[in-house]
């Protein structure tokens, strides 16, 4: 980052000299010298700018498809696993565990479904690829049926819902610890309550101190539209809301 600003002040610093000459001779050869010079380096501030951005660019591609194909790996492993399952049941002859293992993929389905009709794609792809970031905790993820955000918010504000959302799981990832044993989980769900879209949080483990987190997911929201509320005293539950009537599209 230091290298390319650095080198692009050099150039914007050079013009001192042709403007230095043309302060101790001024004569029609000495401005036409500064008028090329500071069109040389103009141009060459832009080539540089222009290939900075290009390459920046190129790195979050890059970043955004290395977390594509890890989250379709998963995916794809979750999906091999289960059918390896049931075609395991099916060979044993045990109907009922089969049609136990069917309901679980039709649970799946329907609700990977109802994650990708909340029409965000920027929280689309976060929920679906939370568990490729290798973090502490698993999300039990629940979406209202029918809930579709597209039509009701802007895209900055669910980019900003998106951000939100993010920084309110962190704050549950490192809040505390879990037993020796147990897998801390996070239930995070969706939904339309009127005329508010309720985004809830609840963890069932210990989440260290509730008051403290709490703290910091108000900070999270502070200024934004968005406001946090705790589910009861003595809880780490907490729910955001949306008020959609001051979503102008």
């Amino acid at each position: 980052m230091k290298s390319w600003t650095s080198g692009i002040w050099a150039m914007n610093l050079s013009i001192v000299l042709p403007l230095g000459i043309v302060c101790w001779r001024s004569s029609w050869l000495t401005g036409i010298l500064l008028g090329v010079w500071a069109i040389a380096v103009s141009v060459l501030s832009l080539g540089v700018t222009r290939r900075h951005y290009e390459k920046e660019l190129r790195i979050q591609e890059r970043t955004l498809q290395q977390a594509a194909n890890r989250a379709l790996g998963h995916h794809r492993h979750d999906w091999m696993n289960d059918l390896q399952v049931l075609y395991g049941y099916i060979q044993l002859g045990k109907p009922d565990k089969s049609l136990q293992c069917v309901e679980r993929i039709k649970e799946r389905i329907a609700l990977e479904s109802r994650i990708s009709k909340l029409g965000i794609p920027s929280l689309v792809f976060y929920l679906q690829s939370f568990r490729t970031y290798r973090a502490s905790l698993e999300l039990d993820v629940e979406v209202q049926e029918g809930l579709n955000l597209e039509d009701k918010l802007s895209p900055e504000a669910g980019d900003e819902l998106t951000g939100i959302i993010m920084q309110t799981v962190r704050a549950y990832q490192y809040s505390g610890v879990a037993e020796a044993g147990d897998t801390r989980r996070l239930a995070l769900g969706f939904a339309q309550d009127g005329e508010d879209i309720v985004i809830s949080f609840h963890s069932g483990l210990d989440s260290g101190t509730p008051a403290l987190l709490r703290e910091q997911i108000y900070n999270i929201v502070q200024g934004k539209i968005i406001k946090a509320e705790a589910h009861q005293q003595g809880n780490a539950g907490l729910e955001l809301r949306l008020p959609l009537q001051m979503q102008g599209r």
